[in-house]
């Protein structure tokens, strides 16, 4: 083993250490007060404004911008790039229009995730236990399909970084996930988030500085002219749809990503009756904006090594060619962060589905504060170990587009029972019919046409939104509008 690897070694056993230290640290809030499920499932609605806008950022841009989003640039050019740039202005709007809404209505309602909000929100009884329970299995398995992807990330990641197999890489970074998530719940992530935001946007520094020390803008430019006119004058928003213009409704769609997709928008459930929405998103604009220059990398290594077999492989390979050895190092650690920091988000948005909402729905009553929390910590082992083998037997697949098909098709599901119930509430059979309708047409959309990869969902949240509506007004006994 040569000294670099020996120096890789001991970083990762350093931040593994950093890690499971926060996650007992956090195992604190879980045990605060009589409600241990609340204080795993939302931090006991402890997160503050800084925290709170680095869980998001860090959540939402982690593994497809690091690992995704390069690789995307390198096939398919600077679209990449400004599609990426409107995900930072839609969390602000999300978190400044969205928030403190969420926040305190889930908190009036007692509701600890995404799926038990929407059940208390349109139903009562047993139908309010099928809402919950609907939800909860189509974002388990739409979210299992998500989190195989980002294991496969780190597990790629890791393994050149640390010289392993790249099984075994998988192997070492889900296992530390699980451990530090079991111990503290979104607290451990929350917290564990803000560590590892801190290393990607000074990573994104140092990568912009190093690119743009070798390549100025314009040069840069030229060079990919040079290559392919098509990457920097696109004659389509391929991959995001046919026509050229279509790039631009990656914004409404990252808003809704943001305020809608359970890992994304149980942060504001968790936040602080005091946290103000305005310090949020002043937090929330420059980190990602920082962030949102990571594609820089897929169209450098365009020019500078523009016969890669695989356009995933964009960011380690420039990691190992254009970097020190020891500065790459540190990057990659900090590159790992990110993916983790989106994986323990869909684990512990899985497990809370499963040992929360399924409970809920299929066993009402059964209450034991100790063996509901027994629950909650044993799903993040299940599902940890369930993506861990998905991954292992999963054919080859793009990780942008395997993140897109699940997050899509969940936004497309949820958009009527949570956004659109905001302004105008509908019924627990409203609520069905929009889940039902948002998962085929997304889903359908996404697996089986070239529509594009944020047509597929937008689409599918415009069909869910209107049955919503109409399957409501159809089954509602008054016939009227109810007001949000």
């Amino acid at each position: 083993m040569d000294d670099i690897l020996w120096v890789n070694w001991a970083i990762m056993i350093a931040s593994m250490a950093a890690l499971i230290w926060l996650g007992w640290r956090a195992g604190r809030v879980v045990h605060m007060g009589d409600d241990g499920e609340s204080g795993f499932l939302v931090a006991g609605r402890s997160l503050g404004p800084f925290v709170g806008a680095s869980t998001i950022v860090a959540t939402g841009f982690s593994g497809w911008g690091f690992m995704g989003s390069p690789g995307v640039a390198y096939e398919f050019g600077a679209i990449e790039l400004l599609g990426n740039f409107m995900f930072a202005p839609a969390m602000v709007i999300a978190v400044l229009f969205f928030s403190r809404f969420l926040s305190r209505r889930a908190a009036e309602m007692g509701s600890c995730t995404i799926p038990e909000y929407a059940a208390r929100l349109h139903a009562d009884g047993g139908l309010g236990r099928l809402v919950q329970g609907v939800a909860a299995v189509i974002t388990i398995v739409l979210l299992l399909v998500f989190l195989t992807s980002q294991i496969k990330a780190v597990g790629i990641l890791a393994a050149g970084w640390l010289d392993l197999p790249e099984s075994w890489g998988a192997v070492l970074m889900i296992s530390i996930i699980i451990l530090y998530t079991v111990l503290g719940g979104l607290t451990a992530v929350a917290w564990t988030d803000t560590l590892m935001l801190m290393g990607m946007v000074l990573a994104a520094v140092i990568i912009c500085t190093q690119i743009f020390g070798d390549l100025g803008p314009a040069e840069l430019v030229a060079a990919l002219r040079e290559v392919d006119p098509r990457l920097v004058d696109p004659e389509t928003s391929v991959p995001y749809g046919q026509a050229k213009s279509a790039v631009y409704l990656v914004l409404p769609y990252a808003f809704m990503f943001s305020a809608v997709l359970p890992y994304m928008a149980v942060r504001f459930l968790a936040f602080r009756a005091d946290v103000k929405p305005h310090v949020v998103a002043m937090y929330v604009a420059p980190f990602g904006c920082i962030l949102s220059l990571i594609p820089i990398v897929g169209l450098y290594m365009r020019v500078r090594m523009p016969g890669l077999e695989q356009a995933d492989q964009a960011m380690p390979v420039y990691l190992q060619s254009f970097l020190h050895p020891a500065l790459g190092g540190f990057i990659t650690l900090c590159i790992l962060f990110a993916m983790q920091s989106t994986a323990n988000s869909l684990l512990h948005t899985v497990a809370s589905a499963a040992s929360h909402d399924l409970r809920r729905a299929l066993f009402p009553g059964h209450e034991s504060p100790a063996t509901v929390l027994f629950l909650n910590r044993a799903a993040v082992v299940v599902f940890g170990l369930a993506g861990l083998l998905m991954m292992f037997y999963a054919p080859p697949f793009f990780l942008s587009w395997l993140g897109i098909l699940g997050t899509g098709t969940l936004l497309a599901t949820l958009v009527g029972p949570i956004f659109v119930s905001s302004f105008w509430r509908g019924n627990g059979w409203g609520a069905l019919a929009a889940m039902g309708s948002g998962f085929a047409t997304s889903g359908g959309m996404l697996l089986w046409s070239e529509a594009g990869w944020v047509v597929g969902p937008l689409v599918g949240c415009a069909v869910s939104s209107l049955l919503y509506v109409v399957v409501s007004l159809a089954t509602s006994r008054s016939g009227g509008l109810q007001r949000a």
